[in-house]
């Protein structure tokens, strides 16, 4: 991969086994023509705690650790935990283009993940109820969320104030939005972005500036 040039940012668009128990034993008595205590009987051991099974990646992320993943993956709709990742686009492999991102996701119907990792090395990303692609306007529903490692991980979910989920066209991709304001925004070379808190997910700025550069960006299928 080539190195990118200097960052030059532009102003963002207006707009978590059963513990054993063991067995209660019966007290024997000394005098043998007595009787023996009855034992009491164990008590029920508790019920294991529930555990999100652990999401099958087709390829290593770039971006993400594996304890990572696993966090994520608790917020993800319950239907899609333990569910396969495809990687349908990264900017290692597939360069830093916006227009390619849509091209790489068509086929892919089904809910998408974007990460990221900006020059600070922060990560963060969000999840799309539907792939990613060019629309006229926003699409999605309630179930789309933005995240950010910030070291540890922040989900921000759908406040239901609006519903400016997702909108792609071929100079910007926007997800979540309210007075002008996007909570994050990528252009069309997938190199400048930014974050505001919106009013779709009263999020905090993602990165640690409200603008900033892209290094690595990944955009998984999720099967």
């Amino acid at each position: 991969m080539e190195e990118v040039a200097a960052c030059d940012l532009p102003g963002l668009p207006m707009s978590p086994q059963p513990s054993k128990v063991e067995d209660a034993l019966s007290g024997e008595e000394d005098d043998e023509e007595e009787e023996k205590a009855a034992a009491p009987a164990p008590a029920p051991a508790p019920a294991p705690a529930p555990t999100a099974e652990e999401p099958q990646l087709m390829e290593a992320s770039q971006v993400l650790r594996a304890s990572e993943i696993r966090q994520l993956s608790l917020h993800l709709p319950p239907r899609l935990r333990g569910r396969p990742w495809s990687l349908a686009f990264c900017t290692s492999r597939d360069g830093f283009s916006l227009r390619r991102l849509y091209r790489q996701m068509e086929g892919h119907g089904g809910p998408a993940l974007l990460v990221l990792r900006d020059q600070d090395g922060q990560m963060f990303g969000a999840f799309s109820s539907s792939a990613i692609r060019l629309s006229k306007g926003f699409y999605g529903t309630g179930e789309t969320f933005l995240f950010s490692f910030s070291p540890q991980l922040k989900v921000f979910k759908w406040t239901g104030s609006n519903s400016f989920f997702v909108k792609g066209d071929l100079d910007s991709l926007m997800l979540g939005s309210g007075s002008g304001h996007f909570g994050l925004w990528l252009d069309g070379d997938l190199y400048h972005g930014g974050s505001q808190p919106c009013a779709t997910f009263n999020n905090e700025v993602l990165a640690r500036h409200e603008q900033f550069c892209v290094t690595e960006l990944e955009a998984w299928a999720l099967s």
